[in-house]
């Protein structure tokens, strides 16, 4: 169905339900990043590397944002301010979500779920659990995956058009 028939036809239950999708993505993306970076620590200590493919598996802590930046700033400014921006993005994403395309709620929930896990796993003062390791692109984690490929799927269904809907 498309965003502009579900507004007329689903009316305030599918903005409900279209809110809903992104909202449960979102928590089961940020549980299953922490879940995983928990097995990191619990695995390796900093430092300490497994594997020898494209992308090894190695514990570092990003006590900064994307690539380090802020890492000199005191841990309690930088979750006030991603928290604010988190804040910011997700009022959003779900005041938008009624007129989202299936990919772009997709997109959404990944970059929200990406967004909370960070956040989540900064407020212990110690940074960013990192262990995806490539040698060639600063050390990252599924967070960061899941922030990237949503925002990709957000843009992406931005520019689908209501003929285009996919299903969602």
């Amino acid at each position: 169905m498309s965003a502009p028939a579900e507004r007329t036809a689903g009316g305030r239950s599918g903005s409900i339900r279209s809110r809903t999708v992104i909202l449960s993505g979102a928590a089961l993306l940020a549980a299953t990043d922490l879940a995983s970076k928990w097995v990191a620590e619990k695995t390796l200590t900093v430092g300490e590397s497994m594997g020898n493919g494209p992308v090894d598996i190695r514990l570092f802590y990003n006590t900064g944002v994307a690539f380090s930046l802020g890492a000199d700033l005191p841990p309690w400014t930088v979750a006030t301010a991603t928290g604010l921006i988190i804040v910011v993005l997700a009022g959003f994403l779900l005041a938008s979500a009624p007129t989202m395309t299936g990919l772009a709620r997709v997109g959404a929930a990944l970059l929200l779920g990406g967004a909370l896990g960070n956040f989540v796993d900064r407020l212990d003062g110690r940074g960013v659990v990192d262990f995806l390791h490539s040698g060639w692109f600063p050390t990252f984690n599924l967070a960061d995956v899941f922030v990237t490929v949503g925002a990709a799927l957000l843009v992406l269904g931005a520019f689908r058009g209501p003929g285009e809907e996919d299903p969602g």
